[in-house]
């Protein structure tokens, strides 16, 4: 079970939980992935909705990455996350709010 005080976020794969979190590593690998200079520029991409399927793609790799799965990022664009692009965009947001504390997430 996650725990979103800890910033964790369950994300299926094929029908297998999956915790999420954005660790320090997983942020630095984050922003390297998505070639921003800083957390803030990867915070107001999603906050203003100026991202890109890639982008929420490169957040649940990262976040996947902190809550301990070691599979690669083609791993993760075979498979099935339930709920669809909704719903992973959805968490990749979550990912992101509870990583920096935005009230309400």
């Amino acid at each position: 079970m996650v725990n979103p005080m800890r910033g964790e976020v369950e994300i299926k794969l094929d029908g297998v939980a999956h915790t999420a979190k954005l660790t320090l590593g997983a942020l630095a690998e984050l922003e390297t992935a998505l070639g921003t200079a800083s957390l803030v520029e990867i915070a107001e991409r999603f906050e203003q909705g100026r991202f890109s399927a890639a982008d929420v793609i490169s957040v649940i790799v990262a976040g996947l990455r902190g809550g301990g799965w070691r599979g690669e990022r083609e791993v993760l664009l075979s498979s099935e996350i339930e709920g669809g692009p909704v719903e992973a965009a959805q968490a990749a947001a979550r990912l992101l709010a509870r990583a920096f504390g935005i009230a309400g997430q």
